[in-house]
């Protein structure tokens, strides 16, 4: 059993973690990353990576209480992606990266001429309703079927498991520490938080972060408050593609395909309840390849490379768990990000870095208070 002592604790070396730990760290603040596995070995190392405005609105074409925090995301990931490279030598492959999200039916066109009368309002970001014509004269590959397009400009992609690499060895370079091992409880005097409990020693500290993904929900027991946080699986397939790479990202009813850097073609993905499993499975395989198919149908022969699966943090009410936490002093959660966390996370850690050094954030995140459970 070993002890220790840090400014900050951060539960958790996905990509809000080491997010948190690095602007704390460019704070001056002395913070250890608590990781029980290794760091980015869950959702933030297997995701697509994809930075893309067409997921910050409803069916209606209202943008989502998260787009701030979204665009916040967004302005930071165009700074990390040379700062990063500069930093730690790590080439995260940030790519600015065009999209035509496709639309099948009437009512999927009435639904995508809304989105982007709304998405222009997003800093950063175009967007226009093309007709089946001319979204073939962009990408000639699209289904016949297709009645229209949104091709939208100012979205982007990343590799995952590089950006956080990158990001911890620059949070690293700033100070931050590494630890290995798995918190089992909290320690409280006076209703502050006092340290952590971990199975292999304890860590010190007058504040904490919780931003373990889906199992943030763990703490529940610990807090005697409710974290209603579970897992959402999604799967991806990489695939060897015939013909030349896709210029543009295709996508369809939150599905997606696109040429990554690797040369390979990066497509899915799919929503499932299944506990904590996270094996790939060949109904998902078949799932994301009929969506393929329907999207881009010459692609019937293309070859499987690879077949992943991660868990993303989703709450019970589709928000981000951002905040706080009622009773409990020096204690913060940060999780919730469903199918963006890679988007999300670098503007989660800012915000979670500005609470605890500021006392306050510049973007409004009362709604996302994980004090909405203990009502």
């Amino acid at each position: 059993m070993t002890s220790s002592v840090s400014d900050v604790v951060i539960v958790g070396g996905g990509i809000v973690g080491i997010a948190t730990a690095y602007f704390l760290a460019k704070s001056g603040v002395k913070c250890t990353v608590i990781e029980r596995d290794a760091v980015g070995s869950h959702a933030s190392g297997f995701a697509y990576g994809g930075l893309s405005p067409t997921g910050d609105s409803d069916a209606s074409g209202n943008l989502l209480p998260d787009a701030q925090v979204s665009n916040e995301g967004m302005r930071l990931h165009r700074e990390f992606a040379t700062s990063l490279q500069a930093e730690t030598g790590i080439n995260t492959e940030f790519r600015e990266r065009p999209t035509l999200s496709l639309a099948f039916t009437e009512q999927e066109v009435r639904t995508a001429r809304a989105h982007v009368s709304k998405l222009g309002q997003i800093e950063g970001w175009t967007a226009r309703w093309l007709h089946a014509a001319d979204a073939r004269a962009i990408e000639p590959r699209i289904s016949d079927e297709a009645l229209g397009a949104i091709y939208s400009e100012g979205g982007a992609d990343v590799e995952p498991y590089r950006f956080v690499l990158a990001l911890l060895g620059a949070a690293e370079n700033l100070g931050a520490t590494i630890r290995h091992g798995e918190v089992t409880g909290l320690k409280r005097e006076s209703g502050r938080v006092t340290g952590v409990v971990l199975n292999n020693g304890e860590v010190s500290s007058d504040c904490v972060v919780l931003a373990a993904g889906p199992w943030t929900g763990d703490a529940s027991s610990w807090l005697n408050i409710p974290i209603n946080v579970s897992p959402l699986k999604g799967q991806i397939l990489r695939l060897r593609a015939p013909g030349m790479p896709f210029r543009v990202s295709i996508g369809w009813d939150g599905n997606y395909a696109t040429t990554k850097p690797d040369g390979l073609l990066w497509t899915g993905t799919t929503e499932e309840e299944a506990g904590f499993d996270e094996n790939p499975t060949p109904e998902a395989r078949d799932q994301i390849m009929t969506s393929l198919l329907k999207m881009i149908p010459s692609l019937e022969d293309a070859q499987l490379v690879q077949q992943t699966a991660c868990l993303r943090p989703l709450a019970d009410d589709g928000q981000l768990v951002l905040g706080g936490v009622p009773d409990w002093d020096g204690v913060y959660v940060a999780t919730g990000t469903g199918r963006k966390g890679i988007l999300l996370g670098p503007a989660m850690g800012l915000i979670t870095s500005d609470l605890i050094t500021k006392g306050a954030t510049d973007i409004p995140i009362e709604q996302f208070s994980p004090s909405r459970f203990a009502r």
